[in-house]
């Protein structure tokens, strides 16, 4: 059963931009659903990075049309996060720039995401993986409809990486939220997505993971099948409409951010 279209969350329709003269994203189109995760792959200067910024509303495409689902609340985990080492900034004191927020509030965030230890201590002294959770938690704050999340698992170990991607599933599990997240490796989120959409300037390919790692156009950009790798499939009583399908690109160009 395709989902109606109350539950689109957000859609971006042809979308195309060029930046300095150079072709970033061609006809891009994609819809995002309530209780859905999407993932987003690519290599370097792909445009993923330049697309989240367009549905966040921070850039604005040279044509297509972007729409969001009225009073859409949406969380957003950035790809990078760097504090000045002189600047005394809490994870509490980090957490309530975004407005004030009541302590108890704080602790039960971080306590969904596993790092209430951490409420008391300066930004710059916890662990990688501890920034990657505190951030998370700030995205949560909102108590969004669709979390973005660029790199989430950036900067983690292998085996803290797998038990993020399971902490964002389980966190879409249980509010029904939309989920859109950017990663360079498809072997790491194949637990935890349902869709993949494969994008180097245009959609090159989408679909369920296993599909993707199968596709020529990803063997193409990402240099051999996956293998050893076991994929755990999700299965749901509904399907999703993505247009996902491989646009003709009459250009070719890199994404600047």
């Amino acid at each position: 059963m395709t989902p109606s279209p109350e539950k689109i969350l957000i859609e971006a329709k042809d979308i195309c931009l060029q930046i300095a003269g150079r072709m970033v994203l061609s006809h891009v189109d994609m819809q995002i659903h309530e209780g859905e995760i999407i993932t987003l792959v690519g290599p370097n200067g792909s445009g993923k990075t330049t697309l989240l910024r367009l549905l966040l509303g921070l850039m604005k495409a040279d044509s297509g049309q972007i729409k969001q689902k009225a009073n859409l609340k949406i969380g957003y985990m950035p790809q990078k996060l760097h504090v000045d080492a002189s600047l005394p900034l809490t994870v509490k004191r980090f957490l309530q720039l975004s407005g004030v927020v009541e302590e108890s509030r704080l602790i039960e965030v971080l306590k969904r995401v596993n790092a209430e230890s951490v409420l008391y201590k300066p930004v710059q002294n916890i662990s990688g993986g501890e920034l990657q959770r505190v951030l998370l938690a700030r995205a949560l704050l909102r108590q969004p409809d669709l979390l973005i999340l660029d790199e989430p698992a950036q900067g983690v170990d292998i085996s803290g990486q797998q038990q993020l991607y399971q902490l964002i599933a389980s966190i879409r599990d249980e509010t029904g939220c939309g989920v859109l997240m950017v990663s360079h490796d498809l072997h790491l989120v194949m637990e935890a997505t349902d869709q993949v959409m494969c994008l180097n300037t245009h959609i090159c390919c989408t679909g369920h993971p296993e599909a993707v790692s199968q596709h020529p156009e990803y063997l193409k950009l990402f240099g051999g099948p996956l293998s050893g790798i076991g994929v755990y499939s999700h299965h749901h009583d509904h399907t999703h409409d993505i247009h996902g399908d491989v646009v003709s690109c009459k250009h070719e160009g890199h994404d600047h951010g």
